[in-house]
């Protein structure tokens, strides 16, 4: 790290610099150079195999659902293939249809390959969700399986995907906070100089190092306040409701208070978050995430008021 950078900020934290790249393998042999494993993607695959799991355990216990399961272990094996189709390809055509083309159109128009340049960077949690629900819509309709409890179990285990994802976030130095107030102990100096044609930007894959501009300021570490608020709590909370407090015997429940917790947990870090430097013309009092995010609010709260005001039963231990 730049002295400068070090004595501008002395109470803030030390970014860990940690390595992007899990490991790399060497696949000059074949003329391809170096392909590194990142933790961005390991991220990805955890939170689909633990999910995958999880969502077993669900439908393998019938009295979690009051008798009966809406589902079969073959149904949540097709569920898996197209939800992961739905977060690879709705997060990144979310992106280029919230942030890419209305904010990046000339760019874009010079170099429309970019749209499919995917290891590049780009992809939106509320894209990847729009393909989740497309999944789901697609899943139950082929299958004769209830909708809504299937959307229970995507609600039990979709905050993986956030806990795991802002973590990997975090450790590219990507999507970091606002500056802190001057002299605040919560800041974070994170390194922003830029190599050309590296991902994430600021680090140098040929020398192994993070490159510091010299005028970093401290931020808050925003990622991982958005994978506590929209990953780690729900993934507590959720998974009690199910086995203490029978939630799934209300079809729409978990899934409705799935989307309240994300858009409450955006909605939040958001105060936090630097906004996306080329998204200009909103208010300063609003951010794109926080726009994508109303649908959510709405969304949840017309689920879990449907549950809740059917007879059913009761939600104490």
């Amino acid at each position: 790290m730049s002295l400068l950078a070090i004595t501008a900020q002395q109470a803030a934290m030390s970014f860990p610099e940690m390595s992007p790249a899990i490991f790399q393998i060497d696949l000059g042999f074949l003329g391809l150079g170096k392909f590194p494993i990142r933790w961005y993607a390991l991220s990805y695959i955890c939170a689909l195999l633990m999910g995958w799991r999880l969502a077993l355990a669900l439908v393998q216990r019938p009295a979690l659902w009051g008798g009966t399961s809406p589902a079969t272990r073959d149904d949540i094996d097709d569920l898996l293939f197209y939800v992961t189709l739905g977060v690879i390809l709705g997060g990144r055509f979310g992106y280029i249809l919230f942030y890419q083309l209305p904010y990046q159109w000339d760019q874009t128009m010079s170099d429309p390959m970019s749209l499919l340049r995917i290891w590049e960077g780009g992809m939106s949690f509320h894209g990847g969700l729009l393909g989740v629900v497309v999944a789901i819509f697609w899943v139950t309709r082929q299958r004769s399986i209830p909708l809504l409890s299937i959307g229970d179990i995507a609600g039990v285990v979709a905050p993986l995907g956030p806990l795991f994802g802002r973590v990997a976030n975090f450790i590219n130095a990507e999507l970091y906070g606002r500056p802190v107030p001057e002299g605040s102990s919560w800041g974070m100096v994170f390194p922003e100089g830029y190599v050309a044609g590296s991902t994430p930007s600021a680090y140098n894959w040929g020398t192994g190092e993070w490159v510091y501009r010299g005028d970093e300021v401290a931020r808050y570490p925003s990622q991982l306040y958005e994978a506590v608020l929209e990953g780690l709590i729900p993934a507590i909370v959720l998974p009690i409701l199910v086995w203490r407090f029978k939630a799934l015997q209300r079809p729409g429940l978990i899934a409705g208070l799935f989307l309240l917790f994300y858009a409450f947990g955006r909605t939040v870090s958001e105060q936090f978050r630097e906004p996306d430097a080329f998204v200009h013309g909103l208010p300063d009092w609003i951010t794109m995430g926080q726009i994508l995010s109303i649908p959510m609010w709405v969304g949840g709260a017309w689920l879990v008021w449907n549950a809740l005001k059917k007879p059913g039963v009761s939600m104490q231990a």
